[in-house]
């Protein structure tokens, strides 16, 4: 552990950029990090070099928010680490409920990527299907921001390409490309969280 004197030249040294100030900070509380992380994860968890590592790149960046009047470095450090633990018992909850939701659903999995491609405007009758709309919106989630609005105004919201069209004030022909680009995107996406296991061996997902 560092003194006061050498926390405040170590955080100095951050709000600089200096890598030796990381290195410091590092070497100064890594293993005690580690056994925090540890004790909240278990000390078996694989997880737990990549949240320690979290929370000294949190820490490195966020150096400027550091008070020296609300604690020592050591407790800011921990605050940082076990706000990362809870953030990956998030991820781990929202990834097992796609896994569960995955395995459930069995052959009504293709029907996702059916409904875009049908050029329905609302796939709701599919989506009647809690464990189908889980594994949709975890899809839509991980696509970027101007492809999940698209698939959403045109598929779940019902709009008409032209009402897209004048809301980002481009071409009709450049939504449906974009369009285009963005379901592609989807089923990837959708693929990737396991639901292709439930396409029957007879039939491809669509490209």
């Amino acid at each position: 552990m560092l003194d006061a004197h050498q926390e405040c030249e170590v955080v100095r040294g951050l709000r600089e950029g200096r890598v030796e100030a990381w290195r410091t900070l590092y070497d100064a509380y890594a293993p005690a990090v580690w056994r925090v992380v540890a004790r909240l994860l278990g000390p078996g968890a694989a997880d737990v070099a990549d949240v320690v590592q979290e929370t000294f790149l949190v820490a490195a960046r966020g150096a400027g928010g550091y008070d020296a009047s609300r604690g020592s470095l050591w407790v800011w450090l921990g605050g940082i680490a076990r706000n990362h633990v809870a953030i990956h018992y998030r991820r781990q909850a929202r990834q097992d409920r796609i896994r569960r939701a995955a395995e459930r659903l069995g052959a009504d999995g293709f029907a996702a990527a059916e409904w875009l491609d049908q050029e329905r405007n609302s796939p709701a009758e599919s989506l009647d299907r809690a464990e189908l709309a889980v594994l949709v919106r975890a899809a839509l989630g991980g696509l970027p921001d101007e492809y999940s609005a698209l698939l959403t105004g045109k598929y779940l919201d019902g709009s008409a390409l032209d009402e897209l069209a004048a809301e980002r004030r481009v071409s009709l022909e450049a939504v449906r490309s974009k369009l285009a680009r963005a379901r592609r995107a989807f089923r990837k996406a959708f693929a990737k969280l396991g639901a292709q296991r439930a396409v029957p061996k007879n039939r491809k997902v669509p490209e």
